[in-house]
């Protein structure tokens, strides 16, 4: 038996303030704003679900190659045609993900352009959520009391150095390769990195996010906003900070002006691992 499938693209948004959005998986806030001073965003976000399963997805453009924003809008679309095309409750839902990020790849190699972008996605299914990745958005999922319970690794020098323990998140980010990206959608040899899938607890949340905020906030101060009170409040709080960041830098914070994306998520009341 078919189940009818919702889709909602964020492309090419200036939100003025994050937005709340309600599913049969629980809340969800999505936020998607250029950076000051460009006219254009590169990022993007998609949420797709049915009944109690879906995805939730974030795509950066790679502003430094040609067409940023096509990139991002097509491994978006391609994300969203595919999974809708799954209509098989029984079948795993990771499988139609995989398959979207292929016709992703496929899509905007297909530009011609020497198009790039990220694209992480989070599959929630049974009680769990699991990242799909490529590129250095990140996927963070946190206990109400700040424990984090996965976190991807971003593919990039500096990722690799901070997983491997050789460089700590300051110096990252202030390190000279940070913005190298050493795996993307738009190159041959694209691969997805698959997290494991995590029991969902009813009071976590579940973060996917653009470098655009882990450039600006450190990953405590994220984690410190998120964890608990309002979802929507921690949206606000999480863009508000972004962008003070970005306009008025302060030597002792983080600073890197950037489109600026994210999508936050809470289990519905009763759900969860």
């Amino acid at each position: 038996m078919s189940t009818s499938t919702t889709c909602k693209l964020f492309l090419e948004r200036d939100d003025p303030t994050p937005e709340l959005v309600e599913s049969p998986l629980g809340e969800i806030v999505v936020y998607s704003a250029r950076a000051p001073g460009k006219s254009l965003n590169e990022d993007g976000a998609g949420l797709i679900w049915r009944d109690t399963e879906g995805v939730l997805a974030v795509a950066d453009g790679m502003g430094g190659m040609a067409s940023a924003d096509q990139a991002s809008r097509a491994a978006l679309e391609s994300l969203a045609e595919r999974v809708s095309e799954s209509d098989d409750p029984n079948a795993p839902l990771r499988h139609a993900v995989l398959e979207g990020f292929e016709r992703a790849n496929a899509a905007v190699l297909a530009l011609g352009v020497g198009a790039g972008t990220t694209l992480t996605a989070l599959v929630l299914r049974d009680g769990s959520g699991q990242s799909m990745h490529a590129g250095d958005s990140i996927m963070l999922h946190v206990g109400q009391r700040g424990r984090v319970k996965a976190l991807t690794m971003s593919h990039s020098p500096t990722g690799y150095a901070i997983e491997a323990g050789w460089l700590d998140e300051d110096d990252a980010m202030h390190h000279a390769e940070r913005h190298i990206i050493s795996n993307f959608v738009g190159f041959e040899a694209m691969r997805i990195e698959l997290g494991a899938a995590v029991p969902i607890a009813p009071r976590d949340t579940l973060l996917v996010a653009s470098d655009g905020l882990a450039d600006n906030l450190r990953l405590e101060e994220i984690i410190e906003i998120v964890r608990k009170g309002p979802l929507l409040e921690a949206g606000r709080r999480l863009a508000e900070l972004g962008r003070t960041r970005m306009e008025s830098p302060q030597p002792d914070a983080p600073c890197k002006p950037d489109d600026l994306t994210f999508v936050l998520f809470r289990p519905a009341q009763g759900a969860g691992g």
